[in-house]
């Protein structure tokens, strides 16, 4: 399983890509081989301000439907479109091309209470 040291991880199993004040969010390779084939990816909150740890939207799988939770308090500037047509690249590029919201980040101190990828790996047993 891939754990990219560049990134952030959260006990929710999502990963955040911090540049300055803006950030890139997604799942990790360990959420979306949990929830099995992603057939459907629900973002509704373009322009809102999400509050860390808070739901930003939905993602179903042929089972399960499971909340996405905020890393960090932001403002969610974009999200994936390609996500609409192709909700099966959570699966197979979950850090690249399957990434789902960009946000404008409200308090860069709160990335110190995100996980390192060795601490996540830890929490998932990998």
């Amino acid at each position: 399983m891939n754990f990219p040291a560049e990134l952030k991880y959260t006990k929710d199993h999502e990963w955040i890509k911090v540049e300055g004040n803006t950030a890139i969010v997604g799942i990790t390779e360990f959420a979306q081989r949990e929830l099995g084939d992603i057939v459907y990816v629900d973002i509704s909150s373009v322009g809102k301000e999400v509050a860390r740890e808070a739901t930003f939207g939905t993602v179903e799988a042929v089972k399960t439907v499971s909340d996405l939770f905020m890393p960090l308090t932001g403002t969610v500037t974009d999200v994936n479109p390609a996500l609409d047509s192709q909700p099966e690249l959570v699966n197979t590029d979950p850090y690249g091309e399957g990434w789902m919201v960009k946000i404008s980040i409200k308090d860069t101190s709160e990335v110190d209470g995100l996980l390192s990828a060795e601490a996540y790996q830890t929490l998932v047993g990998a």
